[in-house]
């Protein structure tokens, strides 16, 4: 498939506004894929917004990108692409990371199998993420801080879960805990039964197990009767953990444990402004790169809908 490529060239200040106009536009065409990046490490205040199409960018798609730009918007540059599997070829270059107790790697590099470290091999995909974005190797970090600091945990949900791999690694550190994972797109389904098969995390819904389904955000019958959570896990953006703050909290006991990522630094107060006025307080949060990721609390006299604090439904003990 040929693929087109649309660039803008401005200050960070003005890329990163047009990366949260593009989380507020609801009606984007999923087809058009955005990202902002510096453009050299020598000057990290010259940002680029690149927008990846599947096709030649007609006037309404260079108008969308555009508009994503309050005032004065900047020059695009188009760019014809070569005739390659971008997601793959994007991914099968990335280095290997070591955050907290995790080692993440593409296929093309091998495992380290040392003592104390947990080999994670996730290949690029159709869904996002491989643990080499900084969003995600921060929640790996957090999720061992977590651990160190006595965190128990026997029920948690990842949601907006991608390749799986942070509930695989929730799994590795609460072994017993009953868990859940979802995303709102339903390639996800495939992706996370691979990789969890790659990485020999057992799936199903017993204790131990993971159970992946499809869902937008918590609305789903089956993460509502599998709640309350002593931790849920959310990599996603910050426009949605801002609107999904309340229905967080509703599905967390008391005292229960909420790890956010996704969010700009620039976007971690409003963030965080949501995450109070639903009940949450924050424990501990860790800035890497120019993504915040924030640990957080429910305060432990806060009600949930159950009234049995930190324990599994009936049906899910063992």
């Amino acid at each position: 498939m040929t693929s087109w490529k649309l660039i803008a060239f401005a200050p960070r200040p003005v890329i990163e506004a047009a990366l949260l106009a593009h989380e507020d536009a609801w009606d984007w065409d999923p087809d058009i894929v955005i990202s902002g990046s510096e453009i050299a490490e020598d000057k990290p205040d010259d940002w680029q917004l690149e927008a990846w199409l599947p096709r030649k960018p007609g006037k309404a798609d260079k108008a969308a990108v555009l508009a994503l730009f309050a005032d004065d918007p900047p020059s695009l540059t188009i760019e014809q692409l070569p005739e390659v599997d971008w997601l793959t070829a994007s991914q099968s270059g990335l280095e290997p990371i070591h955050a907290g107790v995790f080692h993440v790697h593409t296929p093309e590099h091998p495992p380290l199998n040392q003592a104390g470290l947990r080999d994670f091999c996730i290949p690029a995909s159709q869904a996002f993420g491989t643990g080499q974005h900084a969003t995600t190797a921060g929640c790996l970090t957090m999720l061992t801080h977590m651990k160190r600091q006595g965190v128990v945990v026997r029920n948690l949900a990842d949601i907006g879960t991608g390749t799986g791999l942070l509930a695989f690694a929730a799994l590795h550190l609460w072994p017993r805990a009953l868990a859940t994972a979802s995303d709102i797109d339903a390639v996800c389904l495939d992706v996370v039964a691979d990789n969890a098969a790659a990485n020999a995390v057992p799936m199903g819904a017993r204790a131990g197990e993971l159970t992946m389904l499809v869902a937008d955000g918590m609305a789903h019958p089956l993460l509502d009767a599998r709640g309350p959570y002593d931790l849920i896990i959310a990599n996603i953006l910050a426009g949605p953990l801002i609107g999904l703050a309340p229905d967080f909290a509703r599905h967390m006991v008391p005292g229960g444990h909420l790890l956010l990522a996704g969010l700009l630094e620039t976007q971690e107060a409003q963030v965080r402004r949501a995450a109070r006025k639903a009940g949450l307080r924050l424990a501990a949060r860790l800035v890497n790169g120019d993504w915040s990721i924030l640990w957080l609390r429910k305060r432990s006299g806060a009600t949930s809908r159950t009234a049995r604090p930190g324990q599994l439904p009936d049906w899910a003990r063992y």
